[in-house]
């Protein structure tokens, strides 16, 4: 009797074992591993922001550029919406402390333009004044030629981007010193760049 039962112990043990182990196998094999999404996002807070001696707020931005094509060379320009949904306007944002001109330069278009591309010097510094805040800024513009252009970015559900045309881009931007800037970003592009940029500086609404 006492060999019996433990015949059937060892039987029922092997089974369950093999079962487990069988389905334990299994699972690793068909279960599909879960890639690690990482979404960008953008920078918060102004515990960063630099400052000028004069107390303006610092703002470093781009205008994003292309050609129509290799055999045109006509540029067409990308703008964004502002963020409170009137007007379109370049990418553009805070310079912090822990990142060069250039970097924020390109961090300011990847997040609000969903933009790549290379960096060229800069057009110029302009001073404005902001609605929101009835301060001064200090703005730095730079040319980015265009070379990668995200389906996703951090800013997607709050902006739209148009590509448009010089004319168009000049015909419905609100502010002057952006303006400027392209007026710089064109002249160097008709006549060459002789290695010196053009520092312009207005005061106006800008948000």
């Amino acid at each position: 009797m006492g060999m019996f039962l433990s015949r059937n112990v060892i039987v029922a043990c092997r089974f369950f074992c093999h079962h487990v182990f069988s389905s334990k196998v299994a699972g690793d094999f068909l279960t599909t591993p879960k890639k690690k999404v990482e979404r960008l996002a953008s920078r918060t807070g102004r515990h960063l922001q630099r400052y000028d001696d004069e107390g303006c707020r610092q703002v470093v931005g781009c205008i994003p550029y292309r050609y129509k094509s290799s055999n045109n060379r006509e540029l067409e320009v990308l703008m964004i919406s502002a963020q409170n949904g009137h007007g379109m306007q370049f990418p553009k944002g805070g310079w912090e402390m822990d990142e060069s001109m250039e970097q924020a330069a390109l961090r300011e278009t990847l997040e609000e333009a969903g933009v790549e591309g290379d960096v060229q010097n800069m057009l110029g510094k302009w001073r404005y004044k902001s609605k929101r805040q009835s301060v001064l800024h200090e703005g730095y513009m730079f040319p980015l030629l265009v070379n990668k252009q995200l389906e996703d970015w951090p800013e997607k559900n709050i902006r739209k981007r148009t590509w448009m045309s010089v004319s168009e881009a000049k015909e419905i931007c609100p502010h002057a010193w952006m303006k400027e800037a392209l007026d710089e970003l064109i002249y160097r592009h008709e006549d060459g760049y002789n290695g010196s940029c053009s520092t312009g500086t207005c005061t106006e609404s800008c948000t």
